[in-house]
């Protein structure tokens, strides 16, 4: 297997790419590992790099680790999925990384060695189409969509992120504060497995592959890269006051263990989502990157991409 690092060097802040660098060439040579590095120079770049190796040679084992926050992850797993000889993973140098909480060793996604020692193993993508950025698109989110709260605290978190010495999850946490000041959630229709969830104004929904947002959030506690399903999580509109009481459990992923939540919440695992705006367009946050949608089509794909976990 050859192993290619591609490395965003715009992900997070003060990330010494230049011993990035050495520390994987060291660990390659010291296991005798074939490794190449590849510096992204824009948006998608990681996506075109990564799908033009896989049509070069499409027989050929290639491992394609995405070191960068989880954009560069989705832009990697957009060229993998599907491609039997394909794989990708992560060493995470982002702001949030919230895919690679989803494993019990996630710190050793941030050791080269223990990436190069690796094994591979079957993962679940949630597949998504509609109308996208004024576009019809098809395309693949390993991690977490977010629309309505959630995705304007993403929002203001972006913005947030850009003023010096606010980073990860005091960023999200600010971001939480000045959205929670508007109070601004969505207003959709909301279809899961031909049941209607919803068709109002609503705080947030969730539609999950994994169980992490927003840096280290745990807003959907059952949901598994590996079970075959969506987790959807949908909180009806409700005050500041009950919201700001309910944040702590959400942060920590005990949301669903109160009664107190019961005519709050919905959470279920289905196999495929609509999502409508009832006004306009949505704004859609996709593995902590955001677009303008309007009607889409979530769908579970059961071990449709290959995964390298690190070595425990």
């Amino acid at each position: 297997m050859k192993y290619y690092f591609i490395i965003n060097p715009a992900a997070g802040k003060g990330t010494d790419t230049k011993e990035l660098e050495r520390d994987i060439l060291a660990q390659a040579s010291e296991l005798g590992k074939e490794v190449s590095i590849y510096m992204t120079k824009a948006v998608g770049d990681a996506e075109v790099f990564a799908r033009d190796l896989i049509a070069e040679d499409p027989d050929e084992e290639l491992c394609f680790i995405a070191c960068g926050g989880d954009g560069t992850f989705n832009e990697v797993l957009n060229a993998v999925v599907g491609h039997p000889k394909a794989s990708v993973s992560v060493y995470p140098t982002g702001t949030g990384n919230d895919f690679v909480r989803n494993f019990p060793n996630a710190g050793n996604f941030s050791d080269v060695k223990a990436l190069l020692q690796g094994e591979i193993i079957p993962c679940d993508s949630i597949e998504y189409s509609g109308i996208i950025d004024g576009e019809f698109k098809v395309r693949y989110c390993g991690n977490m969509f977010n629309i309505g709260f959630d995705c304007n605290v993403v929002d203001a978190t972006q913005t947030l992120k850009t003023k010096p010495f606010i980073v990860g999850s005091a960023a999200y946490l600010l971001g939480v504060a000045t959205t929670l000041i508007k109070k601004k959630g969505a207003d959709l229709k909301i279809i899961a497995d031909g049941k209607v969830l919803s068709d109002g104004p609503i705080l947030l929904t969730s539609i999950a592959n994994g169980s992490y947002c927003g840096g280290g959030v745990m807003s959907n506690p059952y949901a598994s890269v590996q079970d075959g399903n969506i987790d959807i999580s949908v909180i009806n509109d409700l005050g500041r006051l009950r919201f700001i009481s309910l944040f702590p459990k959400y942060q920590k992923g005990t949301h669903l263990d109160t009664p107190k939540t019961k005519d709050l919440i919905q959470n279920l695992k289905a196999q495929e989502i609509t999502v409508i705006p009832r006004k306009g367009i949505m704004r859609l946050c996709t593995d902590g990157e955001i677009s303008s949608a309007e009607g889409v089509l979530f769908r579970i794909l059961p071990g449709s991409f290959r995964l390298l976990v690190p070595k425990a």
